[in-house]
């Protein structure tokens, strides 16, 4: 695990841009495509606004970047809690990514037929390989939880789906998220994590005793990957 620490939110999204940049060409140096998992909520909003810009929309070869979703809420695409959405609006529109190259989470589909539909998509790109996604991005929240892997559910115990639906009674509505199988398969996980909010539950993911019922975030652990958490001073400032 590596552990690279920003003065704030901002220098962070900086810091990760040119990392991100620098990890794409490299592997694209080896390989024909990559593999891109897009997280959700707000703190990578600001990072997928620089990647969009230059230096980034020139430097990464885009249109050999193959995009997909940590997670969703089944809400319609033009709902503005819908991650796609979110994705399309910083990042994938003003890059012009082609359609071909960008697999979202349906949530026109009901949810348990959506969650069959990704798992079989992945199966197709990553079946025959040790090695599953070449990036997935993560945030963390306040609780401990990442991806849609909530503290005390049983998608927590997930060992053999790589996606799964379920209800969120405290959300009052059903979620579609990769499990931890598929994600510890990934050639590089990165977190992201800011604020004094996260502070306490920063330091007992990383430096505590394993308790991934109540730290769902532990749960991530690349099998044969890397791990690195970008956060900033303030969500750094419980470590030891």
């Amino acid at each position: 695990m590596e552990l690279h620490i920003a003065k704030d939110p901002q220098q962070l999204s900086d810091n990760l841009a040119a990392w991100i940049s620098n990890y794409i060409q490299e592997v694209l140096q080896e390989k024909e495509r990559f593999t891109f998992v897009l997280s959700g909520g707000s703190t990578p909003k600001q990072l997928y606004t620089l990647l969009a810009r230059e230096p980034y929309r020139q430097m990464i070869p885009w249109e050999r970047i193959h995009f997909f979703w940590g997670d969703e809420r089944v809400v319609p695409f033009d709902d503005e809690r819908n991650n796609a959405r979110m994705a399309y609006e910083t990042l994938l529109t003003p890059l012009g990514v082609p359609e071909e190259n960008i697999h979202v989470m349906r949530t026109d589909l009901l949810p348990e037929a959506s969650a069959e539909a990704y798992e079989k998509l992945l199966k197709e790109y990553f079946d025959n390989f040790k090695i599953t996604f070449d990036l997935v991005l993560l945030g963390m929240g306040d609780d401990g939880h990442t991806l849609s892997l909530f503290p005390g559910l049983p998608i927590v115990q997930e060992q053999k789906a790589w996606v799964k639906s379920f209800f969120l009674p405290a959300q009052h509505m059903y979620r579609i998220t990769l499990t931890a199988p598929v994600v510890n398969r990934a050639a590089c996980v990165v977190f992201m994590a800011t604020g004094a909010g996260k502070a306490l539950t920063l330091k007992n993911v990383i430096e505590g005793t394993f308790n991934a019922e109540q730290f769902p975030s532990q749960l991530i652990r690349p099998q044969d990957g890397e791990l690195h958490w970008f956060v900033d001073e303030a969500a750094a400032s419980a470590l030891e």
